[in-house]
Protein backbone atom coordinates (compact mmCIF):
# COMPACT_ATOMS: atom_id res chain seq x y z
CA UNK A 1 0.00 0.00 0.00
CA UNK A 2 1.21 3.51 -0.66
CA UNK A 3 2.10 5.70 2.02
CA UNK A 4 -0.56 8.49 3.21
CA UNK A 5 2.58 11.41 2.13
CA UNK A 6 1.58 14.90 3.99
CA UNK A 7 4.15 16.81 1.85
CA UNK A 8 6.02 19.67 3.16
CA UNK A 9 5.62 21.83 0.13
CA UNK A 10 2.08 21.15 -0.62
CA UNK A 11 1.94 24.48 -2.96
CA UNK A 12 5.04 24.14 -4.85
CA UNK A 13 4.74 23.16 -8.75
CA UNK A 14 7.55 22.38 -11.13
CA UNK A 15 9.84 24.86 -11.51
CA UNK A 16 8.89 27.29 -14.57
CA UNK A 17 12.20 27.05 -15.74
CA UNK A 18 11.40 23.42 -16.18
CA UNK A 19 8.08 24.00 -17.85
CA UNK A 20 9.36 26.68 -20.45
CA UNK A 21 12.08 24.77 -21.09
CA UNK A 22 10.33 21.66 -21.89
CA UNK A 23 7.46 23.94 -24.34
CA UNK A 24 10.77 25.70 -25.88
CA UNK A 25 12.33 22.31 -26.73
CA UNK A 26 8.51 20.67 -27.98
CA UNK A 27 8.52 23.87 -30.48
CA UNK A 28 12.25 24.37 -31.14
CA UNK A 29 11.92 28.01 -29.69
CA UNK A 30 15.47 30.32 -29.04
CA UNK A 31 15.78 29.62 -25.75
CA UNK A 32 16.30 32.83 -23.95
CA UNK A 33 14.57 31.52 -20.81
CA UNK A 34 16.94 30.31 -18.70
CA UNK A 35 20.61 31.99 -17.53
CA UNK A 36 22.54 29.82 -19.28
CA UNK A 37 25.38 30.89 -22.08
CA UNK A 38 24.87 28.78 -25.50
CA UNK A 39 28.90 29.89 -26.61
CA UNK A 40 31.85 27.91 -25.18
CA UNK A 41 33.71 27.84 -22.61
CA UNK A 42 37.77 28.43 -21.93
CA UNK A 43 39.79 25.64 -23.38
CA UNK A 44 42.03 26.30 -21.23
CA UNK A 45 39.95 25.77 -17.72
CA UNK A 46 38.45 22.72 -19.23
CA UNK A 47 42.63 21.64 -19.62
CA UNK A 48 43.37 22.30 -16.10
CA UNK A 49 40.48 20.12 -14.95
CA UNK A 50 41.38 17.46 -17.49
CA UNK A 51 44.94 17.86 -16.18
CA UNK A 52 43.63 17.72 -12.80
CA UNK A 53 41.84 14.04 -13.31
CA UNK A 54 44.71 12.83 -15.13
CA UNK A 55 47.20 14.30 -11.87
CA UNK A 56 44.97 11.43 -9.92
CA UNK A 57 43.22 14.80 -8.42
CA UNK A 58 39.30 12.46 -8.46
CA UNK A 59 38.80 11.42 -4.85
CA UNK A 60 37.05 13.67 -2.22
CA UNK A 61 38.35 17.25 -1.15
CA UNK A 62 38.42 18.55 1.71
CA UNK A 63 35.20 19.42 3.32
CA UNK A 64 35.30 23.00 3.47
CA UNK A 65 37.45 23.09 0.34
CA UNK A 66 40.83 22.74 -1.14
CA UNK A 67 43.02 24.96 0.43
CA UNK A 68 44.64 26.13 -1.81
CA UNK A 69 41.24 27.56 -3.63
CA UNK A 70 40.33 29.28 -0.43
CA UNK A 71 43.34 31.23 -0.31
CA UNK A 72 43.13 31.70 -3.80
CA UNK A 73 39.37 33.09 -2.73
CA UNK A 74 40.25 35.10 0.24
CA UNK A 75 42.97 36.98 -1.52
CA UNK A 76 40.32 37.83 -4.16
CA UNK A 77 37.74 38.90 -2.23
CA UNK A 78 40.25 41.06 0.28
CA UNK A 79 41.76 42.85 -3.45
CA UNK A 80 37.90 43.84 -4.51
CA UNK A 81 36.41 44.56 -1.21
CA UNK A 82 39.06 45.38 1.52
CA UNK A 83 37.52 42.44 3.63
CA UNK A 84 39.69 39.67 5.16
CA UNK A 85 38.35 36.13 5.27
CA UNK A 86 40.17 33.78 6.90
CA UNK A 87 40.24 30.37 4.46
CA UNK A 88 40.92 28.51 6.97
CA UNK A 89 37.65 29.20 8.90
CA UNK A 90 35.73 31.73 6.85
CA UNK A 91 35.11 30.28 3.62
CA UNK A 92 33.47 27.31 1.73
CA UNK A 93 33.42 25.90 -1.30
CA UNK A 94 30.08 24.87 -2.18
CA UNK A 95 28.08 22.53 -4.85
CA UNK A 96 26.45 25.91 -6.39
CA UNK A 97 24.83 28.48 -4.97
CA UNK A 98 21.89 27.12 -4.79
CA UNK A 99 23.29 24.38 -2.37
CA UNK A 100 24.53 27.72 -0.30
CA UNK A 101 21.23 29.24 -0.05
CA UNK A 102 19.41 25.89 1.14
CA UNK A 103 22.22 25.14 3.60
CA UNK A 104 22.25 28.70 5.05
CA UNK A 105 18.61 28.43 5.20
CA UNK A 106 18.61 25.25 6.82
CA UNK A 107 21.61 25.99 9.27
CA UNK A 108 19.91 28.94 10.77
CA UNK A 109 16.34 29.08 10.34
CA UNK A 110 14.25 27.24 13.33
CA UNK A 111 10.04 26.61 13.08
CA UNK A 112 8.40 29.90 13.20
CA UNK A 113 11.21 32.15 12.43
CA UNK A 114 10.68 34.86 10.10
CA UNK A 115 12.59 35.45 7.00
CA UNK A 116 12.13 38.91 4.96
CA UNK A 117 12.07 38.10 1.39
CA UNK A 118 12.55 41.03 -1.46
CA UNK A 119 9.89 39.77 -4.21
CA UNK A 120 9.83 39.45 -7.06
CA UNK A 121 12.47 36.94 -5.85
CA UNK A 122 14.58 33.91 -7.12
CA UNK A 123 12.60 30.87 -6.80
CA UNK A 124 14.96 29.01 -4.20
CA UNK A 125 14.32 31.00 -1.36
CA UNK A 126 10.83 30.42 -0.22
CA UNK A 127 10.73 26.59 -0.40
CA UNK A 128 13.80 26.49 1.67
CA UNK A 129 12.64 28.53 4.12
CA UNK A 130 9.17 26.80 4.24
CA UNK A 131 10.43 22.90 3.95
CA UNK A 132 12.95 24.30 7.19
CA UNK A 133 9.52 25.53 8.99
CA UNK A 134 10.25 29.14 8.68
CA UNK A 135 7.77 32.02 7.94
CA UNK A 136 8.08 34.39 4.65
CA UNK A 137 7.88 37.90 5.08
CA UNK A 138 7.31 39.57 1.97
CA UNK A 139 8.28 43.00 0.98
CA UNK A 140 7.42 44.43 -2.70
CA UNK A 141 9.07 45.86 -5.19
CA UNK A 142 7.19 47.76 -7.33
CA UNK A 143 7.98 47.75 -11.54
CA UNK A 144 9.09 49.30 -13.41
CA UNK A 145 12.45 50.20 -10.88
CA UNK A 146 12.15 47.85 -8.54
CA UNK A 147 13.60 50.02 -5.89
CA UNK A 148 12.88 49.20 -2.02
CA UNK A 149 11.21 51.68 0.34
CA UNK A 150 13.48 51.09 3.70
CA UNK A 151 10.85 52.43 5.29
CA UNK A 152 8.79 49.94 5.00
CA UNK A 153 10.98 47.52 4.93
CA UNK A 154 11.40 48.57 8.50
CA UNK A 155 7.97 47.44 9.38
CA UNK A 156 8.34 44.14 8.10
CA UNK A 157 10.91 43.09 10.97
CA UNK A 158 9.64 42.25 14.20
CA UNK A 159 10.89 39.99 17.09
CA UNK A 160 10.31 36.82 15.31
CA UNK A 161 12.86 38.43 11.85
CA UNK A 162 15.92 35.68 12.04
CA UNK A 163 17.03 36.55 8.14
CA UNK A 164 17.02 38.95 5.62
CA UNK A 165 17.63 37.68 2.20
CA UNK A 166 19.29 40.05 -0.76
CA UNK A 167 20.07 39.24 -4.49
CA UNK A 168 22.57 41.62 -5.82
CA UNK A 169 22.62 41.97 -9.14
CA UNK A 170 18.83 41.06 -8.44
CA UNK A 171 17.56 37.65 -10.44
CA UNK A 172 15.07 38.56 -12.09
CA UNK A 173 14.94 42.53 -12.37
CA UNK A 174 18.42 43.19 -13.32
CA UNK A 175 18.93 45.64 -10.69
CA UNK A 176 21.80 46.49 -8.42
CA UNK A 177 21.93 47.79 -4.77
CA UNK A 178 23.75 50.87 -4.55
CA UNK A 179 25.68 51.66 -1.33
CA UNK A 180 23.26 54.04 -0.33
CA UNK A 181 21.12 50.55 -0.18
CA UNK A 182 23.55 48.76 1.92
CA UNK A 183 24.24 51.25 3.93
CA UNK A 184 20.52 51.52 4.80
CA UNK A 185 20.29 48.00 5.71
CA UNK A 186 23.41 48.01 7.62
CA UNK A 187 21.64 50.86 9.76
CA UNK A 188 18.67 48.87 10.15
CA UNK A 189 19.77 45.54 11.07
CA UNK A 190 22.32 47.22 13.19
CA UNK A 191 21.72 46.17 17.20
CA UNK A 192 19.63 43.22 15.82
CA UNK A 193 20.16 39.17 15.91
CA UNK A 194 19.27 39.32 12.54
CA UNK A 195 21.12 37.39 9.93
CA UNK A 196 21.95 38.38 6.35
CA UNK A 197 21.80 35.90 3.64
CA UNK A 198 23.51 38.06 0.57
CA UNK A 199 22.99 36.13 -2.95
CA UNK A 200 25.73 37.39 -4.49
CA UNK A 201 26.23 35.14 -7.99
CA UNK A 202 26.42 37.91 -10.14
CA UNK A 203 29.25 39.43 -8.78
CA UNK A 204 31.01 40.79 -11.16
CA UNK A 205 28.17 41.34 -14.07
CA UNK A 206 28.01 45.19 -12.97
CA UNK A 207 27.47 47.62 -16.04
CA UNK A 208 27.77 50.99 -16.63
CA UNK A 209 30.97 51.46 -14.38
CA UNK A 210 28.89 50.90 -11.71
CA UNK A 211 30.85 48.72 -8.87
CA UNK A 212 29.44 45.55 -6.87
CA UNK A 213 28.31 46.85 -3.64
CA UNK A 214 29.16 43.76 -1.72
CA UNK A 215 27.72 42.99 1.61
CA UNK A 216 31.55 42.20 3.02
CA UNK A 217 32.34 45.93 2.08
CA UNK A 218 30.25 46.82 4.58
CA UNK A 219 31.92 46.25 8.45
CA UNK A 220 28.49 45.26 10.50
CA UNK A 221 26.75 43.59 7.29
CA UNK A 222 29.98 41.82 7.17
CA UNK A 223 29.58 40.56 10.70
CA UNK A 224 26.25 39.06 10.08
CA UNK A 225 26.45 38.06 6.41
CA UNK A 226 26.49 34.81 4.64
CA UNK A 227 27.56 35.63 1.23
CA UNK A 228 27.02 32.96 -1.59
CA UNK A 229 28.61 33.31 -5.19
CA UNK A 230 28.93 31.29 -8.05
CA UNK A 231 32.22 30.07 -10.48
CA UNK A 232 29.23 28.73 -12.47
CA UNK A 233 27.97 32.23 -13.48
CA UNK A 234 32.02 33.85 -13.39
CA UNK A 235 33.50 31.13 -15.68
CA UNK A 236 30.58 29.92 -18.08
CA UNK A 237 30.09 26.72 -16.63
CA UNK A 238 26.54 26.36 -15.12
CA UNK A 239 26.27 22.72 -15.22
CA UNK A 240 29.44 22.38 -13.05
CA UNK A 241 27.68 23.66 -10.30
CA UNK A 242 30.48 24.72 -7.69
CA UNK A 243 30.77 27.87 -5.76
CA UNK A 244 31.19 28.92 -2.38
CA UNK A 245 30.33 30.80 0.36
CA UNK A 246 32.28 32.96 3.49
CA UNK A 247 30.73 34.09 6.56
CA UNK A 248 32.63 35.06 10.16
CA UNK A 249 33.95 31.72 11.97
CA UNK A 250 30.83 31.75 13.92
CA UNK A 251 28.35 31.84 11.22
CA UNK A 252 30.45 29.69 9.17
CA UNK A 253 30.89 26.55 11.89
CA UNK A 254 27.01 26.08 11.94
CA UNK A 255 27.12 26.70 7.56
CA UNK A 256 29.58 23.83 7.89
CA UNK A 257 27.62 21.07 10.47
CA UNK A 258 24.59 21.52 7.59
CA UNK A 259 27.28 21.16 4.35
CA UNK A 260 28.82 18.29 5.57
CA UNK A 261 26.33 16.37 5.90
CA UNK A 262 24.24 17.94 2.80
CA UNK A 263 27.00 17.51 0.16
CA UNK A 264 30.41 17.50 2.25
CA UNK A 265 32.39 18.51 -0.51
CA UNK A 266 32.08 19.80 -4.08
CA UNK A 267 34.11 17.94 -7.08
CA UNK A 268 37.97 17.81 -6.65
CA UNK A 269 39.07 18.27 -9.56
CA UNK A 270 37.26 21.30 -10.58
CA UNK A 271 38.14 22.92 -7.61
CA UNK A 272 41.96 22.16 -8.45
CA UNK A 273 41.50 24.00 -11.93
CA UNK A 274 40.06 26.89 -10.26
CA UNK A 275 42.22 27.77 -7.74
CA UNK A 276 44.95 27.89 -10.91
CA UNK A 277 42.56 29.91 -12.97
CA UNK A 278 41.45 32.23 -10.78
CA UNK A 279 45.06 33.53 -10.66
CA UNK A 280 44.41 34.74 -14.07
CA UNK A 281 42.37 38.17 -12.79
CA UNK A 282 41.60 39.19 -16.18
CA UNK A 283 38.80 36.97 -17.08
CA UNK A 284 36.38 38.45 -14.23
CA UNK A 285 37.33 41.73 -13.94
CA UNK A 286 36.96 42.20 -17.69
CA UNK A 287 33.36 39.95 -16.91
CA UNK A 288 31.02 43.20 -16.54
CA UNK A 289 32.45 44.82 -19.96
CA UNK A 290 32.02 41.09 -21.86
CA UNK A 291 28.44 41.14 -20.70
CA UNK A 292 27.54 45.04 -21.25
CA UNK A 293 28.63 44.30 -24.58
CA UNK A 294 25.78 41.56 -24.92
CA UNK A 295 23.07 43.53 -22.94
CA UNK A 296 24.19 46.45 -25.86
CA UNK A 297 23.38 44.32 -28.71
CA UNK A 298 20.21 42.70 -27.10
CA UNK A 299 18.73 46.62 -26.48
CA UNK A 300 20.20 48.25 -29.55
CA UNK A 301 18.55 44.97 -31.76
CA UNK A 302 15.08 45.38 -30.13
CA UNK A 303 14.85 49.42 -30.01
CA UNK A 304 12.30 49.27 -32.94
CA UNK A 305 10.38 46.79 -31.25
CA UNK A 306 7.18 47.55 -29.26
CA UNK A 307 8.87 46.35 -25.73
CA UNK A 308 10.01 49.07 -23.10
CA UNK A 309 12.46 48.81 -21.14
CA UNK A 310 15.33 50.21 -18.40
CA UNK A 311 18.72 48.39 -19.34
CA UNK A 312 19.25 45.98 -16.81
CA UNK A 313 22.48 47.04 -14.01
CA UNK A 314 23.86 43.51 -13.84
CA UNK A 315 23.17 39.88 -13.79
CA UNK A 316 22.57 37.71 -17.38
CA UNK A 317 19.22 39.49 -17.65
CA UNK A 318 16.80 42.39 -19.26
CA UNK A 319 13.40 42.67 -18.05
CA UNK A 320 10.91 43.57 -21.14
CA UNK A 321 7.31 45.64 -20.54
CA UNK A 322 5.10 44.33 -23.33
CA UNK A 323 2.16 46.06 -22.09
CA UNK A 324 1.90 48.26 -25.65
CA UNK A 325 1.58 44.77 -27.11
CA UNK A 326 -0.94 42.76 -25.10
CA UNK A 327 -3.13 43.01 -22.23
CA UNK A 328 -2.39 38.97 -21.67
CA UNK A 329 -1.14 37.55 -18.46
CA UNK A 330 2.59 37.29 -18.58
CA UNK A 331 2.87 33.47 -18.59
CA UNK A 332 -0.16 33.37 -21.27
CA UNK A 333 1.88 35.55 -23.38
CA UNK A 334 5.17 33.33 -22.53
CA UNK A 335 3.30 30.52 -23.62
CA UNK A 336 2.11 31.82 -26.75
CA UNK A 337 5.41 33.49 -28.35
CA UNK A 338 6.86 29.69 -27.64
CA UNK A 339 4.35 28.12 -29.44
CA UNK A 340 3.76 30.89 -32.12
CA UNK A 341 6.86 32.89 -32.47
CA UNK A 342 9.35 30.59 -31.45
CA UNK A 343 10.99 32.40 -28.74
CA UNK A 344 10.91 31.03 -25.19
CA UNK A 345 11.59 33.86 -22.03
CA UNK A 346 10.22 33.82 -18.54
CA UNK A 347 7.18 35.54 -16.72
CA UNK A 348 8.23 37.86 -13.98
CA UNK A 349 4.59 36.85 -11.99
CA UNK A 350 6.58 33.49 -11.20
CA UNK A 351 9.02 35.50 -8.94
CA UNK A 352 6.35 37.93 -7.43
CA UNK A 353 4.12 38.38 -4.76
CA UNK A 354 0.45 36.64 -5.23
CA UNK A 355 1.64 35.91 -9.07
CA UNK A 356 1.25 39.42 -9.26
CA UNK A 357 1.36 40.72 -13.12
CA UNK A 358 4.25 43.53 -14.11
CA UNK A 359 4.09 42.62 -17.71
CA UNK A 360 7.31 42.15 -18.02
CA UNK A 361 9.39 39.35 -19.52
CA UNK A 362 12.66 38.09 -18.15
CA UNK A 363 15.18 37.49 -21.23
CA UNK A 364 18.71 36.16 -20.76
CA UNK A 365 21.45 37.71 -22.98
CA UNK A 366 24.27 35.38 -21.88
CA UNK A 367 23.98 34.03 -25.70
CA UNK A 368 26.32 34.72 -28.67
CA UNK A 369 25.27 37.27 -31.21
CA UNK A 370 23.93 35.20 -34.03
CA UNK A 371 21.41 33.87 -31.20
CA UNK A 372 20.82 37.38 -29.84
CA UNK A 373 19.88 38.50 -33.40
CA UNK A 374 17.23 36.00 -34.27
CA UNK A 375 15.61 36.92 -31.32
CA UNK A 376 15.21 40.52 -32.03
CA UNK A 377 13.85 39.32 -35.20
CA UNK A 378 11.21 37.65 -33.80
CA UNK A 379 10.24 40.04 -31.16
CA UNK A 380 10.70 43.22 -33.65
CA UNK A 381 7.82 41.40 -35.32
CA UNK A 382 5.73 41.13 -33.14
Amino acid sequence: MTPNIRSKLPKIRTTIFTTVGNLARKHKAIDLSQGFPDFEVDTSLIALVNQAMENGHNQYSPMQGLLELREVLSHKIKKLHKKYYDPISEITVVAGATQAIFTSITAFVHPGDEVIVLKPAYDCYEPAIKVNGGVPVHVSLEAPCYQIDWEFFKTKISSKTRMVIINTPHNPVGRIFSKKDMLQLQEILSDTNIILLSDEVYEHLIFDGEQHQSASRFPDLASRSIICSSFGKTFHVTGWKIGYCVAPKELMQEFQKVHQFNVFCAPRPVQHALATYLKTESHYLNLGAFYQQKRDFFLNAIKDSRFTFMPSQGSFFQLLDYSKITDERDDEFVKRLIVEHQIASIPVSEFNLNDRNDHMLRFCFAKKEETLRKAATILNGL
